[in-house]
């Protein structure tokens, strides 16, 4: 069972940075797909960025594009969203999902596990 993880988030002002972390553990499987999501408050799950285990092949909204990046570090199984220049609809739960593919995908339900989810607060 492949269980996953967050943390970093918190309360930051506009133009700020914040670097949110993923851990994940148990499973077998070498090929897989790291992406993270957002919840704002009354709207519906969003995707962020994602990216592939084996080559780093990386995809972002247009939303956060030129100031979220994606990375993993694949010896720890690790995975992080390093946000800057953040604005206050940045605020939102964030949510890191693995999906056992290779292919990178932008929707929630082709994601197989989740974590409990981050807050991230944005003030003005």
């Amino acid at each position: 069972q492949v269980q996953v993880a967050e943390s970093g988030g918190g309360l930051v002002q506009a133009g700020g940075s914040l670097r949110l972390a993923c851990a994940s553990s148990g499973g077998s499987f070498t090929t897989y797909v790291m992406a993270w999501f957002r919840q704002g408050p009354g709207k519906e799950r969003e995707f962020v960025a994602a990216i592939n285990w084996i080559g780093g092949k990386v995809y972002y909204a247009d939303s956060v594009k030129g100031r979220f990046t994606i990375t993993i570090d694949t010896a720890k199984k690790m995975g992080y969203l390093q946000m800057n220049s953040l604005k206050p609809e940045d605020t939102a739960v964030y949510y890191c999902a693995v999906r056992l593919d290779q292919l990178l995908a932008t929707t929630p339900n082709r994601y197989d596990y989740w974590g409990q989810g981050t807050q991230v607060t944005v003030s003005s």
